[in-house]
């Protein structure tokens, strides 16, 4: 069966970022400090260079991506589209199904977009240290070769579930030259009190957060680095969609679905993000965040303004969340383990201009494995996610014989992943659908805003 590849040339890379805080029907919601009052661009200096919060507070619909950034960018980019035939036959659906297909960067995933202009901003802020947290090890990866490209030193506080699970991803980091650690540790205050509670704490995204932010708050020459969440990673991402938009046009089509993973947001906004635009300007595309139904944030959660870290040390935004010391289970899909959902991603879908569900662990890598042996790629674990979704949405294609064009992000490969496909196999996975009364107790302990 013909393989439809679809490729771009190098001056086809999006010479700007779009910024979907131009096209929302309301502004965001200010992100607030410790006194409940909207934060400052000052109070941000701490943790952040001049040129990064200025992305980050931005309401201007195309950023121009700098020159060096978008050198950097043509290692891997354009990335592929693909169309699966080879799935479309297996499920014997009318649906098309096209993929973005971010594993060709050389970390394996996405991630990387967002870290060289970090990198690249940092360096021109004159800063040559950087903390970061790490889930999967996509971003602390992603960072490490960041670091490396502009000559800024990188320490990782990597989630220890994962530190423990995914050593070759460390190794990585640790051959781009970053120093990795296993979070919660023993070098930070907050790390110090959860190790007092838990000594065999698996750790999670907002404790690992709480302690790059300390380390980088105490410190002159250090700043804090961020793979997903916030409005400027967002912003990075987008080059994912609006690629993906260039490459269905040169075939001329168009999705009537988007699908993306979704732990903190990048992944999902990267891709969907150009295409809510086209939604603003009077097209009808349905955006499809997909979560875990362990760490379901979008789905079950509250929106309410909480902190994006456990210990507190972040501002306040509004968010969905599960509360900033909610403990995820040690799912492998450990770039999806975390309490909350960026602000935007949170604020489109609580004004209902985006969609969400929560898959179960078993029925991704399920997704994942099926996928595999039509397409030849083996997914990330969080990849998995946005396939299951897709599978089921064309299984109803085929029920229907409606024949929809769906579309998704597959954000990264599994290469590092084999162990997690290795329980898969022995059927040692589990399914953690989070106690409700887990939840609202956590929820219980949200921040009191006036």
């Amino acid at each position: 069966m013909q393989q439809t590849k679809i490729l771009l040339d190098e001056h086809e890379i999006p010479t700007h970022w779009y910024n979907v805080v131009a096209d929302m029907p309301n502004p965001p919601s200010a992100p607030l400090g410790p006194d409940g009052q909207p934060i400052s661009p000052a109070m941000m200096q701490a943790i952040f260079p001049d040129n990064i919060i200025e992305q980050e507070m931005s309401a201007q619909r195309w950023i121009e991506i700098p020159a060096e950034v978008r050198q950097a960018l043509t290692m891997w980019r354009p990335a592929p589209l693909f169309r699966a035939h080879r799935l479309e036959a297996a499920l014997g659906t009318p649906a098309k199904i096209f993929y973005k297909y971010e594993g060709v960067s050389p970390a394996g995933s996405h991630k990387l977009n967002s870290a060289v202009a970090q990198a690249y901003y940092n360096r021109e802020a004159g800063i040559r240290r950087l903390t970061t947290e790490t889930g999967a090890g996509q971003w602390g990866s992603s960072l490490a070769l960041a670091g490396q490209m502009f000559g800024i030193d990188i320490r990782i506080y990597m989630v220890n579930v994962s530190y423990q699970q995914k050593p070759f991803r460390r190794s990585m980091m640790q051959t781009w030259g970053a120093e990795v650690l296993a979070s919660p540790t023993h070098l930070t205050e907050f790390g110090r009190k959860i190790l007092a509670e838990d000594p065999n704490s698996p750790g999670s995204l907002g404790i690992a957060i709480s302690e790059a932010v300390e380390e980088a708050a105490s410190r002159a020459d250090t700043k804090y680095s961020l793979g997903s969440v916030l409005n400027h990673v967002l912003l990075h991402q987008t080059v994912i969609g609006l690629e993906a938009k260039k490459q269905l046009e040169k075939i001329g089509e168009y999705p009537d679905m988007v699908f993306a993973p979704c732990g903190g947001g990048s992944n999902f906004g990267g891709l969907a993000f150009p295409f809510l635009a086209d939604n603003a300007a009077g097209k009808k595309v349905r955006l499809v965040a997909v979560e875990p139904t362990s760490c379901p944030s979008l789905t079950r959660g509250h929106y309410a303004y909480d902190f994006g870290d456990s210990a507190g040390m972040t501002p306040l935004t509004l968010q969905y969340t599960l509360g900033h010391d909610f403990m995820p289970p040690s799912i492998h899909a450990g770039g999806l383990r975390y309490h909350g959902a960026s602000a935007l991603v949170s604020q489109l879908y609580h004004e209902k201009l985006i969609e969400a569900v929560a898959v179960p662990q078993v029925a991704t890598f399920d997704a994942g494995v099926q996928f595999a042996r039509a397409e030849g790629i083996i997914p990330a674990p969080e990849s998995c996610h946005a396939i299951r979704a897709v599978l089921d949405e064309a299984l109803r294609c085929k029920a229907s014989g409606e024949p929809k064009t769906l579309l998704f992000n597959l954000s990264g490969h599994g290469h590092f992943d084999m162990a997690a496909y290795d329980k898969y196999f022995a059927g040692k996975l589990e399914d953690y659908d989070y106690p409700q009364e887990a939840i609202e107790a956590a929820l219980e302990r949200l921040p009191k805003v006036k």
